[in-house]
């Protein structure tokens, strides 16, 4: 059987690329699956009153702009993401593109200082693999495979989300909350 999308990565690999492009395309997948994993579950917390006023030591998440963790629970995720100051954005972006240029500079584990081109940027350089793997965890195909579907699903999860709590009535199953 023929899955759908199948032929259109074999024309990504032979056609318009190589194997390096295939690679690189899905170390984009495995990237965005894993974001979108990690947004799904926040997603869900926040609407299940999972916040981070009800474990959190402090009562503000920032004192200076009168920000409160209780503030923001009661408000949507999405409303709670814009009610965020410039600074906290700031500080996301910064702690993405950390890992960003990790990825970018190293290969094996360790600086490329030899290299001419960035490792990330040659071909099949970036492969979504940081090297972190703290629990030992063997990694195998099947390993690789589940995370390529979790990750899709959940890419899946955050955009039916997202459209619910944006454009009322465009996710046609009710959702529990």
């Amino acid at each position: 059987p023929v899955f759908i999308g199948e032929n259109y990565w074999d024309k990504i690999t032979t056609e318009w690329g190589s194997a390096d492009t295939g690679t690189y395309v899905r170390a984009a997948e495995l990237k965005h699956g894993r974001s979108a994993m990690i947004a799904t579950v926040g997603y869900a917390f926040h609407k299940l009153g999972l916040t981070l006023n009800n474990i959190s030591p402090h009562e503000y998440l920032s004192i200076t702009q009168n920000i409160k963790f209780a503030d923001l629970a009661a408000m949507t995720p999405l409303d709670a993401l814009k009610s965020l100051p410039a600074e906290s954005w700031g500080q996301m972006f910064a702690a993405i593109a950390l890992v960003e240029i990790y990825e970018l500079t190293h290969k094996n584990g360790k600086v490329a200082y030899d290299e001419t081109v960035a490792p990330g940027l040659q071909s099949g350089g970036l492969t979504g693999d940081l090297g972190w793997n703290p629990l030992g965890v063997k990694v195998t195909d099947r390993r690789r495979l589940v995370e390529l579907q979790n990750g899709r699903a959940a890419m899946f999860a955050i955009s039916a989300w997202v459209a619910a709590d944006t454009i009322p009535g465009s996710v046609p199953i009710p959702l529990p909350w």
